[in-house]
C-alpha cells in the first residue's frame, strides 16, 4: 500500500472511530492513579465507509479484538501521553485494515512429481520393514 493511500485510509478511519480515555494498567507510581492516558479505540466495521470486500475480510478474521457485533476494539497504553496512545491505536487499526486490503492469492493445485511419489513409497517400505521386524519370531 502506497504512503498516500495509507494516509487517506488513516484519515477515513480517524473520522469513523470512537475512543475513550481510561487509566492505564500496571505499575507507574502515584501519577498513574490520577491520569487517564490509555486509550480504548472502537471501530464499527458494519457502519464504516470501507468497501464491502474489505468489510467481509475484516469480519472473517479470527481476531480476539473483533467482537461478535463487528466492532474492533483496540487498547493502547504503551505511551506516556493520551495523544500518542491515540496515534498508536490509529496506526494499529490502519495496519489491520491494510492487511485485508489485498485479497488472498488463490491456491493453485499441483501434482506431486514422480520423484516425490517414489521417495514417499520408499519411505513407506522402509517403515514397513522396521515394523515387521518388531513382530514375533516364527519357529523354523
Amino acid at each position: 500500500m502506497s504512503p498516500a493511500s495509507r494516509e487517506r485510509l488513516r484519515a477515513l478511519l480517524a473520522r469513523e472511530v470512537a475512543w475513550s480515555a481510561v487509566r492505564a494498567q500496571g505499575a507507574g507510581g502515584q501519577n498513574v492513579n490520577k491520569v487517564s492516558s490509555a486509550v480504548h479505540l472502537r471501530f464499527d466495521v458494519h457502519a464504516s465507509a470501507l468497501p464491502a470486500a474489505h468489510k467481509a475480510r475484516l469480519l472473517a478474521l479470527r481476531d480476539q479484538r473483533l467482537t461478535d457485533e463487528g466492532v474492533i476494539v483496540l487498547k493502547a497504553q504503551e505511551q506516556r501521553t493520551q495523544a500518542r496512545n491515540l496515534e498508536d491505536a490509529l496506526d494499529r487499526l490502519c495496519e489491520l485494515v491494510a492487511s485485508v486490503a489485498q485479497p488472498p492469492r488463490a491456491r493453485i493445485a499441483t501434482k506431486p512429481t514422480r520423484a516425490s511419489k517414489q521417495r514417499r513409497l520408499e519411505g513407506k517400505s522402509v517403515r514397513s520393514e522396521v515394523k515387521r521386524g518388531r513382530g514375533k519370531v516364527a519357529p523354523d
